[in-house]
């Protein structure tokens, strides 16, 4: 991903092939994809995907990299990843790494019906 938070010249998300692998199926099925990495516990604390500006980001919300997703037409999308201001200023020292596992997570993001979810993996900087 691009780096986006002023001052940064090195990105702090990535993804793992298998979670590229779903992102590029859900693109095909919703379009253009944004993630939230919100706070909270237990699947509040997952990284949720929507359908671009589904999710009303604004100045609670930092942006923390920007990415165009390659698509098998030889294509991109846009896909930037957001993250809440007071959740950042706990993880600013990590870097994500977004995975995609076998389980269903709860709320809404996109992967749900298809019997898998997103983990955020973390690391220090």
């Amino acid at each position: 991903m691009e780096p986006t938070v002023e001052g940064e010249d090195f990105s702090r998300v990535a993804f793992t092939q298998a979670a590229v692998a779903q992102i590029q199926r859900l693109i095909d099925r919703n379009g253009p994809l944004m993630f939230h990495q919100s706070g909270g516990c237990c699947d509040g604390s997952s990284p949720m995907c929507y359908p671009e500006g589904d999710l009303i980001t604004g100045d609670a919300d930092v942006r923390m990299g920007h990415v165009e997703v390659p698509l098998p037409d030889g294509t991109t999308s846009p896909l930037d990843f957001w993250m809440s201001r007071e959740q950042f200023a706990y993880w600013r020292h990590t870097h994500l790494t977004i995975d995609l596992v076998d389980g269903r997570g709860g709320g809404f993001s996109l992967e749900s019906p298809d019997g898998k979810r997103f983990l955020t993996r973390s690391r220090m900087l």
